[in-house]
């Protein structure tokens, strides 16, 4: 089974690719999802006991949390020492699940693929990019984002520039969604053979 990374930074078009993969039948490994997931289950406990008054009603608020993290280099890996196992045993039951499916392709949506050492997983990486512009307009039109937030976002991440040139394929969705539609069929089509 061949094992995409899927990556890209924050406004990049990652989730609408994925969606796309996803759509042409390949199996795919949401890791936000998951930490969704766990911040109203199992790791609830686990980051309120790290950082008390992180949630409200049984699940982590993000907005209270993320003051807590985000600025803080130190706060941020105990966070990452309690999420990360979790999200890493989900994806390994994904990938047992898909395994046993017979599928010859899946993809593993990881954001911080790079920043967390996410591309030794997989058998290639394709990262989703955009030109800079169409990136910054994305993320500022969501609901919250100011630029001090997306700076501080941006600072945690590899910078893009990097992600292309670590990468074996690239998504650009900067041309529009047909054009990044087309980048998916072809690279599964030349996928197809050794997958």
């Amino acid at each position: 089974m061949l094992v995409l990374g899927l990556t890209g930074s924050i406004g990049m078009g990652k989730s609408t690719t994925a969606a796309m993969f996803r759509a042409s039948g390949v199996p795919v490994y949401d890791s936000d999802a998951t930490v969704h997931a766990l911040y109203q289950g199992e790791a609830v406990p686990l980051i309120e006991a790290a950082f008390p008054g992180s949630t409200t009603a049984g699940a982590v608020d993000r907005q209270k949390l993320g003051p807590m993290v985000l600025d803080d280099p130190a706060a941020m890996r105990r966070l990452e020492a309690i999420i990360h196992p979790l999200v890493q045993d989900r994806q390994q039951a994904f990938r047992r699940e898909a395994a046993a499916g017979g599928h010859r392709i899946v993809v593993l949506d990881i954001p911080l693929l790079f920043e967390t050492g996410g591309e030794r997983r997989a058998d290639l990486v394709v990262v989703v990019s955009a030109p800079e512009p169409v990136q910054k307009q994305r993320v500022l039109a969501r609901a919250g984002m100011t630029e001090a937030k997306l700076a501080a976002i941006m600072a945690r991440q590899v910078p893009d520039a990097e992600k292309r040139r670590r990468a074996h394929a690239l998504i650009d969705t900067g041309f529009g969604l047909a054009a990044a539609e087309r980048a998916v069929a072809d690279l599964l089509r030349a996928l197809a053979p050794v997958s």
